[in-house]
């Protein structure tokens, strides 16, 4: 630091100060004679009238030597010169005081070269320089050593700056701060030194955002001055204070670099201070809960009579402040959204010596609130009762925070409206015992009339002309016809559903289809297939989120060619499947169509055959559950709801049974592997996962008679990050079998799988791809041979 002062500071601060030392010896006029006029001597650019102004002397003034030596430094701090000096003058007996300047010359311009590892914007954003004003050399100087600091503080300490003043024929300067990088030193080793008590270093560190260089390529140990701060003032605190070290403070920190090495070495001299139990605990002003009902919160432990807790442990901050938070959390959600929680801690030392906290809830619970009027906001076309119904907040109740998030979501989630949502308004009364509740929506363009080309499950190439409209009316029904052709398939769909027939909350949905496909994948042939589907759904007693499905499918099945293997065990030509089925789903996720929370459960069952009639003559039964836990948010504005880049893991797991004789429908049994059909298992291809065990000849596009089973389960464990309601990446571990029978279903004897995807949303519905690695693949001779898989995928999601 010190060889940095004196070879930059130094020669700057001497620059910038040297026209101080430039200005001439100042000849005072005679104390006894008054100014009579003034004379201005080299201002070309400014004004005379304005040099005289900012000297502060005036005629008939008589001028002693600080006042001339306070002229020519009020002269100065106008910015505007880079030399003065004042002289009297007697001309015919008057005292005529003459301003010599010499004008600063004007900023043409100034540029930054050499940056590419730090944004441009962000270095530029450290010059603080006004084009086509006097050149100010602190100014320039300022900027050079800004430039150092910021390089400095991201890691970069064997980077250089450099400024070059160049002045052009008409007397204008341009400025060039040069740049040179080099390289950004990385974090080798954190030592910590200092009062750690029981903790290794490693333990500490690994709680630090500064992370040294390791063997992983995002080790990096990249340096950066305010992570580092962050480190100190937040996260170091705060994971010691969950230990009882609630007096941790880092009373040191340094970087000791190694710029040949582009290495650097991280001290850090921290003292943890005493280890603090639990002392008493206690808590007033609760009225609406009793003491014991807000106990359960309390993180640690049973209290015996007299406040301390039975069992001595040590004080955990995070465990306290999330209590806390759960405590608040509980008066927002029943009315008491004004109520303060405080929690208090008291350090003292216990009767043995030891240090103790001693803990409190102050509760000031307020007025209990209830919902005044619920207003909508910006639903042109969208019927207002469609909103209201996803709304589960209404005037009268009491304020739920919860409720009122969850109506947000219900109503996001109608997949009419701009994302993310403005947050919802809540305006209290004058008298704080009333809300006014608002809704801001923004339609967003919903029916769409799309072509172009396609890529078939398993049909390969084609072209797709679909009308859709998701909010027919502006009633929330949903219309959509869709045709897609090509060498492979001709399918035409078209499909109307109602949520709430003549306004009540039961819906339907009715659909006709005509399918004609040569598969590509698995030589499984030509499938003809031409029918219908009625549906209707009811709320199972009542409930929001819980629905009963009965449906009634009627279909016309033909399968033709394909290999003879499949001939010889499914054959059909002009079968008829008559269906009867039922289902109870639950839903309560939001967030769709990439969810972020919430639970999906369905409970379905179908006959088929037998008294309906029609070929084949079995039951099928099926179980899904889908469970979405929010793990946080990157980025985003944190007043706003949804934004940002959510991050979600979510756990599906999946089973079917099948009854009887499935005739010759082999598509409703059960086949896994790929993507494209039956139950998705990725890093393996379709119909690969047979009851047989792992088939190699799936992979050359042929599916065996063997490959389908009358029971199977999945498993799917996924980390995903939701960056837009369009676009969804994860990483994701598959794990499933398929069984021949009901009575081997064996849920620990599954095949596994894992990789990363991609999703986004296009006209033809969600569209993934997925590269996945097969874990238990083998070869032909049975021998391990695990690989990689692609995946492409259009409709479904995991």
């Amino acid at each position: 630091m010190r060889r940095f002062f004196f070879l930059v500071v130094w020669p700057l601060l001497a620059w910038a100060a040297a026209p101080l030392h430039a200005q001439q010896p100042v000849t005072p006029p005679a104390q006894s004679a008054p100014i009579d006029s003034f004379e201005v001597v080299g201002a070309s650019r400014i004004p005379a009238a304005f040099i005289i102004s900012a000297s502060g002397l005036v005629l008939q003034q008589r001028p002693s030597p600080r006042d001339i030596q306070k002229a020519i430094a009020a002269i100065y701090r106008s910015g505007g010169f880079d030399d003065v000096r004042i002289d009297a003058a007697l001309e015919n007996g008057k005292n005529i005081l003459v301003i010599t300047v010499v004008e600063r010359p004007l900023l043409a311009s100034w540029t930054v070269e050499g940056a590419s590892k730090i944004p441009v914007g962000t270095v530029r954003d450290q010059v603080k320089l006004l084009v086509n004003r006097p050149v100010d050399r602190v100014a320039i100087a300022h900027g050079q050593f800004a430039i150092d600091s910021l390089y400095r503080n991201r890691g970069y300490y064997s980077a250089s700056v450099t400024v070059k003043a160049v002045t052009a024929y008409d007397g204008r300067v341009d400025v060039t701060y040069t740049i040179v990088e080099g390289q950004r030193v990385a974090v080798s080793m954190v030592e910590i030194e200092g009062e750690k008590g029981t903790f290794k270093d490693g333990d500490i560190v690994k709680h630090m955002a500064t992370q040294p260089e390791g063997f992983w390529w995002w080790q990096k140990g990249a340096y950066d001055e305010d992570m580092l701060e962050g480190d100190i003032r937040e996260r170091l605190p705060a994971w010691y204070a969950s230990k009882g070290y609630i007096d941790f403070q880092v009373v040191d920190d340094s970087l000791i670099p190694d710029e040949k090495r582009a290495k650097a070495t991280l001290r850090l001299t921290v003292d943890e201070g005493p280890l603090y139990t639990v002392g008493t605990f206690d808590m007033i002003g609760n009225r609406q809960y009793s003491t014991d009902e807000l106990m359960q919160y309390f993180p640690f432990g049973p209290v015996a009579p007299g406040g301390a807790p039975k069992f001595k442990m040590p004080f955990n901050r995070s465990a306290w402040e999330k209590a806390t938070e759960g405590i608040q959390s509980l008066y927002a959600n029943t009315g008491y959204i004004y109520a303060q929680v405080v929690p208090e801690e008291i350090r003292r030392t216990g009767a043995d010596g030891q240090p103790v906290v001693d803990l409190r809830w102050n509760i000031r619970e307020g007025n209990v609130v209830t919902v005044n009027k619920v207003n909508i906001v910006g639903n042109d076309v969208t019927h207002e009762r469609v909103i209201r119904e996803a709304i589960v907040l209404y005037p009268g109740q009491v304020f739920s925070r919860e409720a009122l998030i969850r109506s947000w979501q219900n109503i996001a989630n109608l997949g009419f409206f701009q994302q993310p949502m403005p947050t919802p308004d809540v305006v209290p009364s004058e008298t704080r015992t009333e809300v006014d509740i608002t809704f801001r929506v923004e339609e967003k363009h919903t029916g769409n009339i799309n072509f172009g080309a396609s890529l078939g499950q398993g049909t390969g190439i084609g072209g797709f002309i679909g009308l859709e409209e998701p909010n027919l009316f502006g009633q929330g029904k949903r219309g959509k016809l869709q045709w897609q052709f090509g060498r492979n398939i001709q399918d035409l769909n078209l499909s109307y559903t109602d949520p709430n027939i003549r306004e009540t909350r039961i819906s339907g949905t009715l659909s006709v289809f005509d399918t004609r496909a040569r598969y590509v994948v698995g030589d499984l042939g030509r499938r003809q297939v031409a029918g219908g589907l009625i549906q209707f759904g009811f709320p199972l007693l009542g409930a929001r989120y819980t629905r009963l499905f009965v449906n009634y499918g009627l279909q016309r099945i033909s399968y033709t060619g394909g290999s003879v293997s499949l001939r010889a065990r499914y054959s059909c030509f002009q079968c008829t499947r008559s269906t009867l089925g039922a289902s109870v789903v639950k839903d309560t996720r939001v967030g769709l169509p990439f969810a972020t929370g919430g639970t999906y459960l369905n409970f379905s069952g179908e006959l088929n055959g037998g008294i309906l009639g029609g070929t084949g003559d079995f039951q099928k039964f099926d179980v899904e559950a889908r469970f979405y836990a929010p793990l946080g948010v990157l980025g985003g504005n944190p007043g706003q709801l949804g934004s940002g880049i959510q991050l979600v893991l979510a756990f599906t797991a999946r089973s079917g049974f099948i009854f009887g004789d499935a005739g010759p429908f082999f598509t409703e049994l059960y086949s896994m592997g790929g993507v494209q059909f039956g139950i998705p298992l990725r890093g393996y291809p379709e119909f690969s996962v047979t009851p047989n065990g792992y088939d190699p000849l799936a992979a050359t596009n042929r599916a065996s008679p063997n490959a389908f089973g009358k029971s199977a389960a999945a498993f799917n464990l996924s980390l995903g990050a939701r960056v837009s309601q369009f676009l969804y990446v994860s990483m994701f571990a598959d794990a499933g079998n398929n069984y021949r029978s009901v009575a081997q279903w064996d849920p620990t004897r599954l095949v596994r799988g894992a990789g990363f995807g991609i999703a986004v949303v296009s006209p033809l519905g969600p569209i993934g791809i997925d590269l996945g690695y097969g874990f238990d693949r083998t070869n032909l001779l049975l021998q391990p041979d695990p690989g990689w898989q692609l995946h492409f995928r259009l409709g479904n999601f995991f």
